[in-house]
């Protein structure tokens, strides 16, 4: 089952977003990542900034990553609700870590203000679907 198809048929909050617009909101913020987070990386690797502000990064894409497996794989909305309260968290830990640690890089903390909207919506969304279909 693949899924959209699979979104479908949960039992859902009236506020929750048709399956087709998860792909192009993903696009837009999978580009501001790329950018964000890859400069982080880059001023670690160079020295300019500590691994420290580098690993809620990192953490951030794994636990943003497993998400889709968990959810649509292993069809588990429990593991999915844990795994989108990491990606929250530890979004706010990156946040956080390199406005205090990294001065030139708040523009990444602005930058990433979409990612942690989404974040926070899909997280009530994805807690709401959990709680309703158990």
């Amino acid at each position: 089952m693949n899924e959209p198809t699979q979104y479908a048929q949960w039992l859902k909050p009236w506020w929750s977003p048709p399956a087709w617009l998860f792909g192009p909101v993903w696009t837009v913020l999978y580009t501001i990542i790329a950018v964000s987070f890859g400069t982080v990386f880059y001023k670690a690797v160079t020295g300019k900034v500590s691994w420290i502000v580098a690993l809620p990064f990192a953490l951030n894409l794994f636990f943003n990553l497993i998400f889709t497996p968990i959810q649509f794989g292993l069809k588990n909305n429990f593991l999915a609700s844990i795994d989108i309260l990491l990606v929250v968290g530890t979004l706010m830990w990156a946040l956080y870590a390199v406005w205090h640690a990294a001065p030139e890089l708040r523009w990444v903390v602005y930058a990433n203000i979409p990612y942690l909207l989404w974040g926070t919506f899909a997280t009530c969304l994805q807690l709401t679907i959990t709680y309703l279909n158990a």
